[in-house]
């Protein structure tokens, strides 16, 4: 588990050098008091471990940068990939202060050792394309989503994808969030492209998207609270948390109205990633406590498996079924 004495930690991403797992995740500090302003305060942190239980805090990896920019107020959630040519790519999202933090672009930082960032061109930023994806001026969401890139190779067209969180320009207001993309050859130069999924599938926003191929078979995860379903999931007295999506391939299309939830929202933004023994585990930051205190902590790894063809957090499923026997005995 990481916890910061200091600090709030939320949504992160992970790097494996081949000896230690990297996390980097955005941090706030607890000094705010409340929680809920940490989005425009929040920087980039960097932790290690060789077993993905017990983290080292190193320095931060990026900070928001001096202005004018598009990360001049926060830097906010992305990933890492190696390019191999022994540089490591974090493409992160950044909001400005021109902009009120409404405004979400994105860049990219490159690295040689995951601890030492030098940001890229701040003037090459990938924003949404208003053919397919919602601007600020529709006025029907509270900011122009376009965050947490994914980013990733397809061998079978060698090109480098990018997936994000955003919503698309039609569509009931509650039911626009899409998985957006784009596509590159170099990772410097990219062409955003019509969304993978359809809107209409019940979901205002997919967050932290995330593709995987675990134990031969592909999902994709993304998070959504209770309070960002459509009108129509609240009516079915749908809950929000982390959810999946079984695909074929890994860049798409993907049918967003068969998303399955994982885990309810005590737990939010959760990533997949092989332990040294090559089981996938899943780990989640800590998102409310019981009494609905938010918490702001990332939990040990929880391994996951398939049931009933769904993936499935064996822990999770387990205390469920306490919790559904206990109810069942009053």
């Amino acid at each position: 588990m990481l916890h910061l004495p200091a600090a709030w930690v939320w949504d992160f991403w992970l790097a494996d050098d081949g000896d230690q797992f990297h996390l980097f995740f955005l941090k706030a500090s607890r000094a705010l008091i409340d929680p809920d302003k940490r989005h425009w305060r929040a920087s980039i942190g960097h932790a290690t471990s060789a077993d993905l239980s017990t983290w080292t805090e190193q320095p931060d990896a990026l900070v928001p940068a001096d202005g004018p920019s598009f990360d001049d107020l926060a830097t906010w959630t992305g990933s890492i990939i190696s390019d191999n040519t022994g540089t490591w790519r974090m493409f992160y999202t950044g909001v400005d202060r021109e902009g009120s933090g409404l405004i979400q672009r994105i860049g990219s930082a490159t690295s040689t050792d995951l601890k030492v960032w030098h940001r890229n061109d701040p003037t090459i930023v990938i924003a949404p394309d208003s053919r397919w994806y919602e601007s600020i001026a529709d006025r029907s969401w509270p900011d122009e989503a376009w965050r947490d890139p994914w980013v990733f190779r397809e061998q079978a067209d060698g090109l480098w994808h990018m997936l994000v969180t955003a919503r698309a320009n039609s569509g009931p207001a509650d039911q626009r969030g899409v998985v957006g993309h784009a596509t590159s050859e170099d990772l410097t130069n990219w062409s955003v492209t019509e969304p993978l999924s359809s809107p209409n599938a019940g979901f205002g926003q997919l967050e932290v998207l995330q593709v995987a191929n675990v134990d031969g078979r592909n999902v994709l995860l993304f998070s959504c609270l209770s309070s960002e379903l459509s009108d129509e999931r609240k009516a079915r007295s749908e809950r929000g948390g982390i959810w999946a999506v079984n695909v074929d391939s890994q860049t798409g299309p993907f049918a967003i109205e068969t998303a399955y939830r994982i885990a309810d929202e005590t737990l939010y933004v959760g990533r997949l990633v092989q332990d040294r023994s090559g089981e996938w585990q899943l780990l989640a930051f800590k998102n409310t406590a019981a009494d609905g205190e938010w918490i702001g902590e990332i939990t040990d790894p929880m391994p996951v498996t398939w049931v009933d063809g769904r993936l499935t957090i064996p822990s999770s499923l387990a205390n469920l079924e306490a919790n559904l026997s206990a109810s069942e005995s009053l």
